[in-house]
Parts: C-alpha cells; structure tokens; sequence
C-alpha cells in the first residue's frame, strides 16, 4: 500500500435527505496512517459522512476515494465497526461466528471460513481479550463485549482503512481504555483509523487527527492546529458551556484561553 497516498479523498460532497442537506459540499483529507476523530453537535452529518465513504448512502453531488479509487474497488481495503444500536444483537449466533463472518470478504459468499480463518478469528478474539466468551451467544454479552466482538470482527479483515462508528458509545472505563488502545496499535502499524467521537475532552488524548463537521466541514487536519476554541465555537454554535473543560495539548494555542 501506497503511504504517500492519501488513505480517504472526500470531495465537494453534498448528501440530502428528502431534500434537506445533511452535508453539504463537504472537503475531507484523511492521510495515510492517522488516527482522526470526526466531532461535531447531534445532526452534524458525522455518520452519514462515515456511511458516503462507504457508499452506503448516495450522495446528490461529489465522490469518495480510497486510496485513489471508488470505494467499490477497494472495500476489502476497508473495516468497518457500525453502531452497537445499530446492529440486531438478538440474532442467534456466537461470538466466534460473529468475528468469522468478517472474513466473507476476502472468502466471498460461497466458500465456508475454514481453519485459517478460525485461527484469525481466535487471534482477533485474544487481542480483544474475549476469547473466553468466543462460544457464548451475542446477546448474552454485555455493551461493552459486544463492541470488542465488532472491533475484532473489523480486524481480521485486516483492512487498511477502518471506519468505527462512536465505538466508545456505552463502554465502560476499562473497555474505553482497551478500544484506545487497540486504534493507537492499528495506527501504528500504518492502518488509517477514522472514528466518530462525542467526547470532547479526550479528543486531544487519543486521536492526533480531527475533523470538526456541522453539515459543512469546519475544520480538517492535525489536531493541535485546528481543535481550537474558535474552531469549536463554529462547529456547535452558542452551545459551548461544556467547552469549559477541554483543552488542547498544543503549546500555541488551546480551546480556552
């Protein structure tokens, strides 16, 4: 893979439902190899921007590219970890199944996973550490499981690209720490890791990428350069009380002053 190459290319992307705007003439540059948070207020267009990317939703103008191509030649490059809300957890599957079917890509639909794609899926399962629930059915898992499941599914796709949907939504502390964990281990072995986030305050901790969205793009690039006050008072308007406490770790600038 080509790390001079530009991992996501949004360009001039506008998505509309029943014709009003959710995003509108979005421009969004994901380098190879970063971990970027997209953050914006409740109906910003953030998982709508993640699904375009995918092509799960048609946008009305513009194109996505991943790694130069439209994503329907390069989806086996991509992983993708959905919304626990999303997802009907009450499907009568195991844990270990689960984590296999991240593998349909690379098998295709009509060849069985076999032992190499158990053994990936059990790796997977180790990383995540819930290899002991690897029999257990998903909807005896509890929230927090149940998204180390769909964090080890994307990885044994072994993707380049891997879009998560507020995969810290509804963990517990422990469980937070350890998904951290795992996206700085993706990045640093030059995955390009791209997650939608609600958590102000450990924006500037975990990710060292971000994009402010608000239906337009805000702002785009490292985040000490643009996770700023101004930045931020652009992207959620007048609500900032909750500002108060977030900062950056950039010697030149902070969220507040």
């Amino acid at each position: 893979m080509d790390t001079e190459q530009n991992a996501v290319e949004v360009t001039d992307l506008t998505v509309a439902y029943r014709d009003k705007p959710v995003l509108w003439d979005v421009d969004v540059v994901v380098p190879a190899g970063v971990l970027m948070a997209i953050v914006g207020p409740n109906g910003a267009g953030k998982t709508t921007l993640i699904k375009a990317i995918m092509g799960l939703v048609r946008p009305a103008a513009g194109q996505v590219l991943v790694y130069g191509r439209p994503f329907a030649e390069q989806r086996r490059l991509v992983g993708y970890v959905p919304q626990r809300g999303s997802v009907d957890w009450d499907f009568p599957t195991s844990v270990l199944d689960v984590v296999m079917m991240g593998r349909y890509g690379a098998l295709g639909w009509f060849r069985r996973p076999g032992k190499q794609e158990r053994m990936l899926a059990i790796e997977a399962l180790e990383k995540v550490k819930m290899l002991e629930f690897a029999d257990r059915q998903i909807s005896q898992l509890s929230g927090g499981q149940q998204q180390r499941v769909f964090l080890a599914r994307a990885l044994v796709q072994d993707a380049q690209v891997y879009l998560m949907d507020e995969p810290f939504q509804g963990v517990d502390a422990t469980t937070e720490r350890a998904i951290v964990a795992l996206l700085q281990d993706l990045r640093a072995a030059g995955k390009t890791v791209v997650v939608v986030h609600h958590d102000l305050q450990t924006v500037p901790e975990y990710f060292d990428w971000v994009t402010l969205l608000n239906v337009r793009r805000i702002a785009s690039g490292p985040v000490p350069e643009v996770y700023t006050e101004q930045n931020l008072r652009l992207a959620y308007g007048g609500r900032v009380a909750f500002l108060d406490q977030v900062s950056t770790k950039s010697d030149n600038d902070s969220v507040l002053k």
